[in-house]
């Protein structure tokens, strides 16, 4: 009689306790497919939201049309930060991402950039118009800052003029690595890579006026593996808080 009240209070004192301690978030990890002209800022937001929730992330970048295949074709990821609004709404509708959680979390600015100085004059369409032996863009048919490069070329009359002296690249990323590397003289890249730290807004360039191309508006999406992710809601409500909106001007886009 003695041994069951002994074990009756040694349960009390259990639930009591368990009641007491406040309970503790199991850590998770989120899975980020992003495009590359956004993947140096996503890494600063990162490293605080894995500092303030304990959660982790893994970051894979490329174009927006080469991650949106690999996850139609089952690629495991939790989050998609695209360029653009298309991809993010086809998963959507494709059953893919789960509906009603796209969110615009930045809009991207296009530049004509060179790596030496005085190469990019003030006015843009005279550079273009000049003596140019190697044009970098990324591929129009799957990067969004490639799409923009072309109809900025088509607007201002140049692109039958300059189509010859094109190198394209498969990313903005590659993109923006064939002009800092020289390997062509200029370039269309984000305005957010030439203000990284780690060109510091170096070189010349010419910031496209945004009327020469269709509003860069970037949205991410939950797709439907991140669904049951705590770290993937997490992640999407970090990038829409104050913190995150101050990084994301600061390396040169717009928010919404």
């Amino acid at each position: 009689m003695c041994s069951r009240a002994l074990l009756a209070q040694v349960v009390l004192s259990i639930l009591l306790f368990q009641l007491c301690v406040p309970s503790v978030a199991i850590a998770d990890e989120v899975r980020i497919a992003v495009a590359a002209n956004f993947v140096s800022t996503l890494r600063k937001i990162v490293a605080g939201f894995e500092r303030e929730t304990g959660h982790t992330a893994v970051v894979s970048s490329g174009s927006s049309g080469k991650l949106y295949a690999q996850i139609k074709h089952g690629a495991p990821f939790d989050v998609f930060f695209s360029a653009d609004v298309a991809r993010p709404k086809l998963l959507e509708e494709e059953g893919l991402a789960v509906g009603g959680s796209r969110i615009t979390y930045a809009v991207g600015r296009l530049t004509l950039w060179s790596a030496s100085p005085d190469v990019v004059k003030a006015d843009g369409r005279s550079t273009l118009s000049g003596p140019i032996e190697h044009l970098a863009m990324a591929n129009p048919k799957t990067a969004p800052y490639g799409a923009a490069a072309r109809q900025t070329l088509q607007i201002l009359g140049l692109w039958n003029q300059v189509r010859d002296r094109i190198v394209q690249g498969e990313n903005i990323g590659q993109t923006f690595q064939f002009v800092f590397s020289q390997n062509a003289q200029l370039g269309f890249v984000a305005l957010s890579q030439v203000l990284d730290v780690s060109i510091n807004g170096s070189g010349s360039r010419w910031d496209v006026p945004t009327h020469l191309y269709q509003p860069l508006n970037q949205q991410a999406v939950l797709l439907v593996n991140g669904q049951t992710s705590e770290a993937a809601h997490a992640l999407l409500e970090y990038v829409q808080g104050a913190k995150s909106r101050a990084i994301i001007e600061r390396c040169g886009y717009g928010v919404d």
